[in-house]
Formats: structure tokens, C-alpha cells, sequence
């Protein structure tokens, strides 16, 4: 039974491990080409260490020829202005859903669940006929208000908001405090854990958000990240992967060191956040 038990565990460890080096092999091989001379990106041999070491000149390039700290900055706006918006929303939200009773709150469930099934490239076109309607076109707004409202944030939330003891909040209401303080008080510091994974996993999302930059950005100044990244790929890169590689690179560090830092918070929100 132990020789059993410790293979299943060393497999169960290779297969992560596999799955592992598949998620990471795009972002070592973007690295590698980061730091590669253009005569050696596109090569016959596949080495993973250049011959000749050109990171200086691409992450030169990649800072002065297209103003990177400019698309830092608007996505560093833009995910801070949507992630607090969906707290404001979601949080309150949550706590209804969870604790309160009024008529159709099963039905505002479901429309939760139905909306979590429902992917976000579906949306984009009535999005884009009511931001250009508005006349919200090339704007923080545009970039800003489609996303204010998270189903997912609502539902994990919910879910940590679930496991509260209906007693502590009848004992809460008994001493006289309102819904906004219990809220505020009892429910929302039970909820930091989960709060905070959901700000992560929405942080990371509208970073790396592409089509929806693309749909309603027109000007250089309003770029995004990768959205930035791109117009400098078609206007004045060319075919120098090696400058766009390691744009690529900058702007995806600070997600990842975002995580690094927050990453046993984030899996013990995660698990709060479980079904009960």
C-alpha cells in the first residue's frame, strides 16, 4: 500500500509538473528572445541561451521607441478604477444576496450564475453600440464602465458571506446596529481573504485585456498594455521581435510580482470562497 501511495503521489507530482512547464514555456521562451540578437530569433538551431546577448539594446528599445510608461500608467488607471467599482457594487451586493430576504433574490441569483456562463467577447459588440452611442469613444470611461458590474466577484463573495452564522448578524441587529454597519463591521473583514483573490484575478484580466482596448481606443495616448504593445508592433517595430518581446516582458512583471507577493492570500481566498 506505501509503494502504492507514493507512486500515485510521484505521478500526481509529474503531472503538475508537466502542466507546469506547459503554462511557463511561452513567457521563458518570450525571456529568451528578449535578450536574443534579431539574426538569431529566427533560426534553424533552437537554443534556449542566445550566442550573442542584445537585452540591453532590446529593452532599450522597448523603453524609448514606444512610451511604455505611458500604457503602465493607463492600465494601471484602468484596473484600479474597475476593480473599485466592483467592489462598491459587489460587495453589498453579496451581502444581500446572502443574508437578506426580498422578493426575487432566487431569481437575481440565477441571473448570477446565468451571467458568469456568458463570455465577454459575446458582449462586446452591444457594449460598443452603447459606449459609441454615448459618445464615450477613446476615453477612461469606455475602458472603464462595461466592466464595473462582476458576476464572479458577486458569486464569490456570496458564497463567503454564506458561511456567516445567521446568529452573529441577528445578535448584531439585537444591539442595534443597521445593515451598513453589520456590513461594514462583521461581514466585509471576513470577507477580506476572498476580496482579495477576486482583486487579483480582476486586476490580472483587465491588464491583459486586449479586444476590448482595441474596439475602443483610437488614439496612442489611451493605449493599454498589450493594446500599446500592439500598435507599436504594427507602426513601428516591424518585424523586430526582440523590442516586442521584452515590451511584453515589462508589462506582464508587474502582474507576476503582484501574485508572488499576494499568493497565500489569494489561494486561502480562493478556498474560502468555495461551495458550501
Amino acid at each position: 500500500m506505501k509503494i502504492r501511495a507514493a507512486f500515485t503521489e510521484l505521478l500526481r507530482h509529474l503531472v503538475l509538473c508537466a502542466g507546469a512547464l506547459l503554462i511557463l514555456a511561452p513567457f521563458v521562451w518570450a525571456i529568451a528572445v528578449s535578450v536574443r540578437a534579431p539574426e538569431e530569433i529566427f533560426t534553424k538551431d533552437l537554443h534556449l541561451l542566445p550566442q550573442t546577448w542584445a537585452a540591453a539594446r532590446n529593452y532599450g528599445l522597448a523603453l524609448t521607441q514606444m512610451p511604455l510608461m505611458l500604457f503602465l500608467g493607463n492600465g494601471l488607471i484602468v484596473c484600479t478604477a474597475i476593480l473599485l467599482c466592483q467592489l462598491v457594487i459587489l460587495v453589498p451586493c453579496s451581502y444581500a444576496l446572502a443574508k437578506l430576504s426580498f422578493p426575487g433574490r432566487t431569481t437575481l441569483f440565477a441571473l448570477v450564475i446565468i451571467g458568469m456562463m456568458v463570455p465577454s467577447t459575446v458582449l462586446s459588440l452591444p457594449l460598443f453600440l452603447m459606449v459609441s452611442g454615448a459618445g464615450l469613444i477613446d476615453s477612461y470611461t469606455a475602458l472603464v464602465l462595461p466592466w464595473t458590474v462582476s458576476v464572479l466577484g458577486i458569486f464569490l463573495v456570496r458564497q463567503v458571506f454564506m458561511k456567516v452564522p445567521d446568529e452573529i448578524i441577528e445578535a448584531a441587529r439585537l444591539d442595534g446596529l443597521g445593515e451598513g454597519e453589520i456590513l461594514l463591521r462583521i461581514m466585509l473583514p471576513m470577507a477580506l481573504p476572498a476580496i482579495g483573490a477576486f482583486s487579483i484575478f480582476s486586476f490580472v484580466r483587465h491588464w491583459n485585456d486586449l479586444l476590448w482596448p482595441s474596439v475602443v481606443v483610437r488614439s496612442v495616448g489611451m493605449a493599454t498594455p498589450p493594446y500599446g504593445v500592439m500598435l507599436f508592433q504594427s507602426e513601428e517595430a516591424g518585424s523586430d521581435y526582440g523590442a516586442l518581446m521584452a515590451g511584453a516582458v515589462i508589462i506582464a512583471l508587474p502582474m507576476i510580482i503582484a501574485f508572488l507577493v499576494a499568493q497565500k492570500r489569494f489561494l486561502q481566498g480562493v478556498s474560502l470562497g468555495a461551495a458550501r
